[in-house]
Formats: structure tokens, sequence, C-alpha cells
């Protein structure tokens, strides 16, 4: 997990490691960037348990933008439209707490935000404040998919104006990433070495 303050070093010297925690300044609310990639939800799950510990409120944001962008919908733009892009873009945050936490954990004081725009500006926005802690997900992505996207996790690290922690992927998520990969290994462990007699 990387943690890093924009400009300014972070009001410790040095983090001080707790198993897998790191001491991080005082934290006054936790702002995860949710859109229900496999990334995103243990970022969501991850914060969660960090809420939980530090008893601060858990902001989950999600971003959307129109399809065929933004230009598009500003020539022919259409309020009904942005209603139900918008509409689905929540339905998008609150299924993520579904499968991730299994629904919005009752001990947490849990807010919401489904903002219009790219995802990693509106999560840099949200988390506007020095004490705040932003978490997000660090999806594997294949070198292609780099070349032709921005990385949301490099822009929070290089614009956040407060602590941002990248939760990398786990070994599940790496396995599923390379399912064909995987599944060629499994199949040969699982084949004898001697021929059948």
């Amino acid at each position: 997990m990387w943690v890093s303050g924009h400009g300014a070093p972070l009001a410790i010297a040095a983090p001080v490691w707790f198993g897998r925690r790191v001491a991080v300044p005082t934290v006054r609310r936790i702002i995860v960037g949710v859109h229900g990639s496999l990334g995103s939800l243990q970022a969501l799950r991850f914060a969660a348990d960090e809420a939980r510990e530090r008893n601060v409120p858990l902001l989950a944001v999600t971003a959307w933008v129109p399809p065929g962008g933004d230009m598009a919908e500003r020539r022919h733009s259409s309020p009904y439209l942005r209603k139900i892009w918008r509409d689905a873009a929540r339905e998008r945050l609150w299924a993520a707490f579904d499968a991730g936490l299994g629904g919005v954990p009752a001990d947490l004081r849990v807010e919401s935000q489904a903002v219009r725009g790219d995802t990693g500006p509106v999560l840099v926005e949200a988390a506007s404040e020095p004490d705040d802690l932003l978490i997000i997900g660090t999806g594997r992505r294949a070198r292609f998919g780099r070349m032709m996207r921005r990385s949301v996790s490099r822009y929070c690290l290089a614009h956040a104006r407060c602590p941002v922690l990248a939760v990398p992927p786990s070994a599940l998520m790496d396995e599923m990433s390379h399912p064909l990969h995987s599944w060629h290994i499994r199949r040969h462990e699982l084949t004898p070495d001697t021929p059948d007699l």
C-alpha cells in the first residue's frame, strides 16, 4: 500500500507499520472510489474496516460520464436522460455495497455521492481537506489497456491534497485477471505424470 500527500510531507516523519496497516495523521473522514470493479470492491472493504477502526464517516463516491462523453451530451442535452444516467450510477454504487460488504454496514456512518465527471478529478475534489483519507483500488490492467486509458490511481496520487492509500490487487484478483493462464496451470497440476496403462 502506498500513502502519499500532495506537496507537503505527512504529519508523521516516518510511517509506522502495524502489521498491514500504516499510521496516518488524524483523519476526519474516509473517501473511497467505488464503481463495481474487483479493485474498487477491495478498496471499499478496506475503507469500511478503516472507518470502523477510526470511528469516522465513510464517503463512497462514484463518478459517471454520459454514454458518448460530455461533448455528445452537450450537443443534444436531455435532462431526462441525465437523470437516468445519474440514477444508474447511484444503483451501481449501492450494488457495489451489496457485492463488497453484503449491504450498507449498520455500524458505520455512510454517505454516498454520484458525481458527473472523470473519476480521478471527481475523487480528488471529494477528498479536498488535508485531514481526509482517500482510499482507491489499483486494478491490474494489461499493457494495452494502460496505454489507452488514464490511471485513476496515478492521477489521485499525483493531485490529491490529502493522504492517498492505494489498495493493491489481491492474489485472487491477479488470478482472475489471467483466467486462461491459471486454467492452463491448474489443468497441468491435475494431469498425472504417467500415461494410462
